[in-house]
């Protein structure tokens, strides 16, 4: 499996697009229990939709680290 960084620049086109990522990075920020939380609720799904992108999405939303690193990098991009 990609590193989950490796998806980091994919997931941050797509919630500009959306322009989610203001919110996406407050709740990433804030919400390391729901983060958890949401991470188990994915690798549950998996065993009806296997995405290669929903596991590296658990994966960081396990990782708190990983986590506010990602919100982080979606700040740093609403801010150039």
């Amino acid at each position: 499996m990609k590193s989950t960084r490796e998806f980091w620049h994919r997931w941050a086109e797509s919630l500009r697009r959306y322009q989610l990522h203001d919110l996406v990075a407050s709740f990433l920020e804030a919400g390391s229990p729901l983060a958890l939380l949401g991470a188990q609720a994915i690798y549950f799904s998996g065993g009806f939709i296997k995405n290669e992108q929903l596991g590296a999405i658990a994966e960081m939303l396990e990782n708190e680290t990983e986590t506010r690193a990602f919100a982080s990098f979606l700040n740093e991009g609403s801010s150039s």
